[in-house]
């Protein structure tokens, strides 16, 4: 059974369609994790987005919410987004944090910044390959989307983000 179609999965198409995106629907059973739905779409963890919002605080007063993107076989380095932010914390937003920024449940955030406060961060080591794979805002949907017409459509803030091994 499909999922309804929400607004985060009509505006994600809406955008590839403007940017002239070539890209590939993949439907699948209902999946969320990172490992499992790449092991349904036939996929190595690598081209997987895995898409994290994260919580910055540089200091008392002053809150910003991070759309992080690392490779599905990796984990984002908190303390190097604090480093890049001079923040004085970083953390994982709640769950209810998360599905209003991103727009979309746990597991099918997008790695598309569309809320005006959340700030888009890839790891270049997510953009080697050709092709990377992400939910589409659906858990029984994803996309498989060149690299280079990711870039020029998301245009994220290129950082390593890539926890040491």
């Amino acid at each position: 059974m499909h999922e309804p179609v929400n607004d985060m999965y009509r505006i994600l198409i809406e955008r590839l369609h403007e940017g002239q995106a070539s890209y590939r629907l993949i439907d699948h059973a209902p999946e969320g994790q990172t490992e499992a739905v790449s092991a349904l779409r036939g996929h190595s963890l690598k081209q997987a987005a895995k898409c994290l919002i994260l919580i910055v605080k540089l200091g008392k007063k002053v809150t910003r919410f991070v759309l992080a993107l690392v490779p599905g076989d990796a984990r984002v380095d908190t303390a190097r987004i604090r480093e890049l932010y001079g923040a004085t914390y970083v953390g994982f937003t709640g769950a209810e944090q998360a599905e209003k920024l991103a727009g979309s449940v746990a597991g099918t955030v997008l790695p598309f910044a569309f809320h005006p406060d959340l700030e888009l961060i890839a790891d270049p080591s997510l953009l080697e390959g050709e092709t990377m794979f992400f939910n589409a805002a659906r858990l029984d949907r994803s996309i498989e989307l060149p690299t280079s017409d990711y870039l020029r459509i998301a245009r994220p803030r290129l950082e390593r983000i890539v926890q040491a091994a």
